[in-house]
């Protein structure tokens, strides 16, 4: 029960469940065109949706590479798990060269498995002047899937 602890003892503190198992979704927009014709179906007797059949999630749902040294590249990978009975198709959105990210991918259906996405960063200082200490790099990258578009906050502190 949510209303003891492990011990058997009244919560102090409400329990804060995570969003994956309270249905929400952070960080997606709804893509206006739903039905695809190219789209892998399964046949099922359940009444679930088109919505219900199809969805990813990310983990983790945000990256922080916290301070990283300017003119070094680093790496941190990023799991693309397809939760739903279809398979499905994304592709990502490369983020624009300024930010120093890349994301590399295998492209292709992804079928009740997942897919690795490497998050690559090369830190480099923006602003061309000297800030005197830690300048915030803070970029979305939009993954484009046939039913929505994810966003992965990706954050970073160039020393």
């Amino acid at each position: 029960s949510l209303m003891v602890d492990v011990t058997g003892q009244t919560r102090k503190e409400k329990v804060i469940l995570p969003s994956y198992l309270q249905g929400k979704k952070p960080n997606t927009i709804p893509n206006k065109k739903i039905e695809d014709p190219a789209s892998g179906k399964l046949s099922t007797s359940s009444l679930a949706t088109r919505q219900d059949l199809t969805g990813f999630h990310l983990i983790p749902s945000r990256v922080t590479f916290g301070v990283l040294k300017e003119g070094c590249t680093y790496a941190t990978t990023v799991i693309m798990k397809n939760v739903g009975m279809n398979f499905s198709r994304f592709r990502v959105k490369q983020p624009p060269p300024h930010t120093g990210l890349r994301v590399m991918y295998t492209p292709g259906p992804v079928a009740g498995l997942q897919v690795e996405l490497e998050i690559e960063i090369f830190a480099m200082l923006i602003g061309g002047k000297d800030t005197g200490g830690l300048e915030e790099i803070s970029h979305d990258i939009e993954i484009l899937t046939e039913t929505e578009t994810l966003l992965l906050p990706v954050k970073a502190n160039i020393l």
